[in-house]
């Protein structure tokens, strides 16, 4: 069965290819919270090619550090919560506050795009 996924704001995309999609989360929980979305079905992690993982987690490594430069931070959580049965990845911010109580905050519906801008120019791949 295919995962039933949120489309994204198009204003909210931050980077896509044919593998992945990037964009900010349609309900953060935290400013800059960054959901990076593999296209394909998957269902698990262990279920990509060692090539397609790579992939990804260089895809994460890279926005991670697009986010601590474009929002002035040093910490950024990376979350993977299988709960759709869809690989995706959540990159969550530390902002002032730590561990767990990130998850305190009730997400809002995004409404604001601009940091959008902020991340592509900071975003680099190696």
């Amino acid at each position: 069965m295919k995962a039933k996924l949120p489309k994204p704001f198009p204003k909210a995309i931050i980077y896509k290819d044919e593998k992945l999609y990037v964009c900010l989360a349609t309900h953060p929980i935290t400013e800059g919270h960054v959901v990076i979305i593999w296209k394909d079905n998957i269902p698990d992690l262990h279920l990509l090619s060692d090539r397609d993982y790579d992939y990804l987690m260089d895809t994460v490594y890279a926005v991670r550090n697009a986010l601590m430069k474009a929002l002035k931070i040093k910490k950024v959580y990376l979350i993977y919560m299988d709960e759709v049965k869809h690989v995706h990845w959540h990159l969550v911010p530390r902002h002032n506050v730590k561990g767990y109580d990130v998850f305190l905050y009730k997400p809002k519906l995004l409404k604001d795009f601009s940091l959008t801008r902020k991340i592509k120019r900071n975003l680099v791949f190696k």
